[in-house]
C-alpha cells in the first residue's frame, strides 16, 4: 500500500473559539492506492495557514511511501531539519492521526485495538463553561450538572472578557473576586461535580500561589495553566506551594517538554494536545511517561471532531486517563463539528462512549471538506490600560 495524495482543508468552525480569535480547523486527508482515506487535524490553531504550508513541505516525502510506517515517518520528518515549533508539530500531528486512521481501516480495527486494546468502555468528560459574568458562569455550571456532566472545565475565576477591553485590576480585587466566583461555582453544583479551574496562563507565580491557597477550600480537581508554560521551574514553584493538583501541557509540542515537567514534579495532570504533540503516537508516549510517574492524563480538546475522535482512541487504550475534555457547551446542542459527521459522537450521563468502527471512528459527510470555506481571523492581543500586553 502506498500514499497517493495528501490534502489540506481549512474549515470554518460551526462554533468559533471566539475568545481566542480562532474560527476554524485544519484537517488533512491522506489517500492510498487501495482507496483508504485517513483524516487528521492540526492543533496549532492560531497559525493554521503556517501549519498547512508545513504539511505541503512534508508532502513529497509521504507520497509513494507506505502509510503503515507511522513512527518512521514521524521521525524522518521531525528530524529532517534543525527547526522545531508548534506549526511544524501541528503538521506532523495531523499527518500521524491520518496515518493511524488508515492503519485502523486497513486492519479493520479501531485504533485503540492497535494501541494495546481497550482499558475502558467509556470516557468521563468535562464540558466547557464560558461566560462574562459570575452569574452566567454559575448558571451554566448548574445546567451542565443537570445535563449529566460530573465535571466542568474551561472554568475561569477571572472571567472570559473580550480581548478588546483594556484590563486593569488591583491584586486584592482580582484575588477576592476570583475566590468568590469559585465559591459560587461550587455552590451551584455541590459536591457532585468536579471543578476544573482554568487560569489561561494569566497569573505570575506569586499571584497563582496566593489564589491557589485561597480556593483550596472549594476542592478543585485541578488548577490548569496558572502561569505561562515556558518556564518549568516556575511551574514547579507553584506546584510546590499548593495542595491543588496542577494541570498543564496544552501548549507543549514535544515529548521532551513533558518529561521535563514530570522530572520536576511540576504537574499532576498532563494535558497533551494530540493535534500538537505528535499525534496519537506522541500522545501514547506521553501517557506512558506519565503512568510511570503516577500522573494521569487529561487530553486537551477544544478543537474539531478529528481531535475528539483521536482523543477517544487514545483514552480508550491507556490506564491513566482521568478525564476527557469535550468541547460541548450548554448553550449548544452538540460539540463543534459534529454536524458535519456521518454520525455524531455517542454520549450519555457525562461519558463519551468508545466506538467500535475501524480507524479513529468517524467519517465526514461526502464533499463537506472539499466545499469548506475559511476566513483568516484577526490577531488580537489584550492590553493593559497602560498599553502593555496581558496574557489571556
Amino acid at each position: 500500500m502506498q500514499i497517493t495524495d495528501v490534502t489540506t482543508h481549512l474549515v470554518e468552525s460551526d462554533a468559533p473559539i471566539s475568545e481566542y480569535g480562532v474560527n476554524g480547523w485544519l484537517i488533512v486527508t491522506i489517500t492510498t492506492d487501495e482507496g483508504i482515506r485517513g483524516v487528521g487535524e492540526a492543533g496549532a490553531w492560531a497559525y493554521l495557514e503556517t501549519t498547512a504550508q508545513a504539511i505541503e513541505r512534508f508532502k513529497p516525502h509521504l507520497i509513494g511511501n507506505d502509510p503503515l510506517r507511522r513512527e518512521h515517518h514521524l521521525q524522518y520528518l521531525y528530524r529532517s531539519a534543525h527547526f522545531r515549533g508548534a506549526a511544524i508539530m501541528g503538521a506532523l500531528s495531523a499527518i500521524d492521526i491520518a496515518l493511524w486512521d488508515i492503519a485502523g481501516k486497513y486492519y479493520d480495527a479501531p485504533v485503540y485495538e492497535l494501541l494495546g486494546g481497550q482499558c475502558r468502555d467509556k470516557l468521563r468528560t468535562y464540558a466547557h463553561v464560558i461566560g462574562g459574568s459570575t452569574d452566567e458562569l454559575a448558571t451554566k455550571c448548574a445546567e451542565c450538572k443537570s445535563e449529566g456532566f460530573t465535571a466542568i472545565g474551561h472554568l475561569s475565576p477571572l472571567l472570559d472578557e473580550s480581548r478588546d477591553e483594556p484590563y486593569s485590576e488591583t491584586h486584592a480585587g482580582m484575588i477576592a473576586d476570583a475566590v468568590e466566583r469559585v465559591r459560587r461555582y461550587r455552590e451551584a453544583v455541590g459536591n457532585d461535580v468536579d471543578l476544573c479551574i482554568e487560569i489561561h496562563r494569566r497569573l505570575d507565580p506569586q499571584q497563582a500561589i496566593v489564589l491557589a491557597n485561597e480556593i483550596e477550600q472549594y476542592r478543585p480537581l485541578f488548577l490548569e495553566d496558572p502561569i505561562r508554560p515556558d518556564n518549568f521551574d516556575a511551574m514547579q514553584r507553584v506546584a510546590d506551594k499548593t495542595t491543588i493538583p496542577i494541570a498543564t501541557g496544552e501548549r507543549l509540542s514535544s515529548i521532551e517538554e513533558f518529561e521535563l515537567l514530570l522530572r520536576r514534579d511540576a504537574v499532576d495532570y498532563v494535558r497533551p494536545d494530540l493535534c500538537l504533540t505528535g499525534g496519537i503516537t506522541g500522545g501514547k508516549k506521553i501517557a506512558g511517561m506519565a503512568e510511570a510517574n503516577y500522573v494521569d492524563v487529561v487530553p486537551h480538546d477544544p478543537l474539531g471532531p478529528v481531535s475528539t475522535a483521536a482523543c477517544i482512541q487514545l483514552g480508550a487504550s491507556i490506564p491513566n486517563l482521568a478525564l476527557q475534555e469535550y468541547p460541548y457547551r450548554p448553550e449548544n446542542d452538540q460539540a463543534p463539528g459534529e454536524s458535519v459527521l456521518d454520525e455524531p459522537f455517542q454520549w450519555e450521563d457525562g461519558y463519551l462512549l468508545v466506538p467500535d468502527k475501524p480507524g479513529i471512528g468517524i467519517e465526514f459527510e461526502d464533499g463537506i471538506l472539499e466545499a469548506a470555506s475559511y476566513e483568516q481571523p484577526e490577531l488580537i492581543t489584550r492590553l493593559h490600560e497602560d498599553g502593555s500586553v496581558v496574557d489571556q
